[in-house]
C-alpha cells in the first residue's frame, strides 16, 4: 500500500485549486449527513407515528447542544495536529491526537452515564409533550449509550482532515449513512430474526451504525499507515498529558459555545416571528430548510480553511495564509451565491414541496427569501475569516464578536423595531447581526492581534 496515498499537504501547490479540492468531501460529508437525519425522520414517522417522530425532534435539540460542544473540542485538536503536520512533527500529531483519544473516550464514557441518568430531567427541561415522553426518553438513552463511539468517530475524522486526508472521512460517512439507513426499518419493525423494537430499534441502528464505521475508520487509519496510526511505544500516548489536554479544553470551549449561542439565538427569533401566526412561521420553517442547503458551502470551505490555515502557520508561511483566508472567501461566495440564486429562481415550486398548493405561506416564503437570503453570503465570509484566526489559537474575540452580532445586534434590532415594523423588523434583525459579523471579523484579521496568539505556549 502506498504511503498516506490520500493526505494532502496543504502547504504546498496553487491555494484555490487545493483548498476547493479539500473543502469538496467536507461538502460532501455535510450533505451525506443531512440527508441521513433526513431518511432516518422518514423512517421514524411512516412506521411509528407522530409522537415518535415528536420524541425524536426533541431528542435531537438536547443531542445538538451536546455536539456542539465536542466539535469545538474536535476543532482545537484539528488545529493543533494541522499546525504539528505544517512543522512535519510526527511525533506531536501523534502525541496531540493520543491526548485527545483519551480525553474524548473519558468524555464520552461520562456523558453516557450522566446522560442516561439524567435523560428525564432534560427531557422536562424541553417541556416535552406528555404523549412524545416515553418515546423520547427511550431514544435518547439508547443514544447516549453510543456516545463514546460517536465522540471518537468525530474525533478520528477531524484528525485525519487535519493531516490533509478530507477524502477518507467522506467514504467513512456514506457508510454510516448506508448502515444507518439498512438497519432502521430492521431494528424498528423487527425483519428476520431481530425483534420488532420500535423507537429504540431506531435509536439502536444509529449506535450500531456508528460503531461498525468507527471500526473501519480504525482499520482505514492502520492500513493506510496514517499519520495519525499509533502503533507500539506511541501507545502510551493514549493517556492524556495536561501539556496537550489544556489547549484542546481552553481553546475548543469556546468554539463549542459559539455554536450553541447562534442555537439559543435563533430560539429567541423563532419565538417573534411565531408572533406572526402560523403561516409566517411555517413559512420561516421551509426556507430553513432550504438554507440549510445554501450554508454546506461555508461550513465546508470553513473547515478545509481551518485545517489548511494551521498547516501553514505551522510551517511559518504566513504569506501564503492571507492567500488561504481570501481565497477561501471567493469560494465561498461563489458557492453561495450560486445555490442562493437557484434558491431564489425556484422558490415558489421549493416552497410548494413543503406547503399544500395555493398556501398564502409559500409567498411569505419567497419574501423571507428575499429580505435575508444575501445574509448567508456574508455569514459565510465570517465563518472562513474567523477559521483562519482561530487556526492561530485566537478564539476569544471570535466568539466575542459573535455575541455582540448574534446577540445584542440581533435582539437589540429586532425588539426595537418590532413594534412599529411587525415582521420585517426581525428580517431587518437578521441583516444588521450578518453585516456586523463580517465587517468586524473582517476589520479583526486585518488590524487585530491575532497572529501573536498561539495555539500552544511555545
Amino acid at each position: 500500500m502506498s504511503d498516506r496515498p490520500r493526505q494532502r499537504d496543504l502547504t504546498q501547490g496553487p491555494v484555490a485549486k487545493t483548498l476547493f479540492l479539500f473543502a469538496l468531501p467536507s461538502l460532501g460529508v455535510n450533505i451525506l449527513q443531512s440527508m441521513n437525519g433526513s431518511i432516518n425522520a422518514v423512517f421514524v414517522g411512516k412506521f411509528l407515528g407522530e409522537k415518535a417522530l415528536a420524541a425524536t425532534a426533541n431528542a435531537n435539540m438536547t443531542l445538538f447542544l451536546l455536539y456542539s460542544t465536542m466539535f469545538g473540542f474536535a476543532m482545537a485538536t484539528t488545529i493543533m495536529i494541522g499546525q504539528a503536520m505544517g512543522r512535519r512533527d510526527l511525533t506531536d500529531v501523534r502525541r496531540t491526537l493520543g491526548a485527545a483519544i483519551g480525553l474524548f473516550g473519558l468524555m464520552g464514557v461520562v456523558c453516557a452515564a450522566l446522560g442516561w441518568a439524567f435523560a428525564p430531567n432534560v427531557l422536562h427541561w424541553l417541556a416535552t409533550p406528555d404523549a412524545a415522553f416515553p418515546f423520547a426518553l427511550t431514544y435518547l438513552r439508547v443514544i447516549f449509550l453510543g456516545m463514546p463511539f460517536a465522540f471518537l468517530g468525530v474525533l478520528l475524522t477531524s484528525a485525519m482532515r487535519g493531516v490533509g486526508d478530507a477524502v477518507t472521512p467522506l467514504w467513512n460517512t456514506l457508510l454510516n449513512v448506508v448502515l444507518d439507513a439498512g438497519l432502521n426499518p430492521v431494528f424498528i419493525l423487527g425483519l428476520g430474526p431481530i425483534p420488532a423494537m420500535g423507537i429504540a430499534g431506531s435509536a439502536f441502528a444509529s449506535v450500531l451504525a456508528t460503531f461498525l464505521s468507527l471500526l473501519v475508520l480504525i482499520w482505514q487509519i492502520y492500513r493506510r499507515d496514517s499519520a495519525i496510526r499509533l502503533k507500539g511505544p506511541e501507545l502510551r500516548w493514549l493517556r492524556p498529558d495536561m501539556k496537550h489536554v489544556g489547549p484542546i479544553l481552553a481553546k475548543g470551549m469556546p468554539m463549542g459555545l459559539s455554536m450553541i449561542v447562534m442555537s439559543l439565538s435563533a430560539l429567541v427569533m423563532i419565538g417573534l416571528i411565531n408572533r406572526e401566526g402560523v403561516d409566517m412561521a411555517a413559512a420561516y420553517g421551509v426556507m430553513n430548510q432550504l438554507w440549510s442547503y445554501a450554508q454546506m458551502p461555508a461550513i465546508a470551505v470553513g473547515s478545509a480553511v481551518s485545517a489548511m490555515a494551521a498547516q501553514n502557520i505551522g510551517a511559518g508561511n504566513w504569506s501564503r495564509l492571507n492567500r488561504v483566508a481570501w481565497a477561501g472567501i471567493g469560494i465561498n461566495v461563489i458557492m453561495t451565491v450560486s445555490l442562493l440564486g437557484l434558491i431564489t429562481l425556484a422558490i415558489y415550486p421549493l416552497a410548494g414541496l413543503f406547503l399544500p398548493t395555493g398556501s398564502p405561506a409559500i409567498a411569505l416564503a419567497a419574501h423571507i427569501n428575499f429580505m435575508i437570503g444575501w445574509t448567508f453570503v456574508l455569514i459565510g465570509v465570517s465563518m472562513v475569516v474567523s477559521s483562519v484566526v482561530r487556526a492561530n489559537g485566537a478564539v476569544i474575540v471570535p466568539f466575542l464578536i459573535l455575541v455582540l452580532s448574534v446577540v445584542v445586534m440581533r435582539f437589540g434590532v429586532g425588539f426595537w423595531l418590532y413594534p412599529r415594523w411587525g415582521a420585517d423588523a426581525i428580517w431587518a434583525a437578521f441583516g444588521v447581526s450578518a453585516l456586523s459579523s463580517a465587517l468586524l471579523s473582517i476589520a479583526y484579521y486585518l488590524h487585530g492581534g491575532w497572529r501573536k496568539s498561539r495555539m500552544v505556549a511555545a
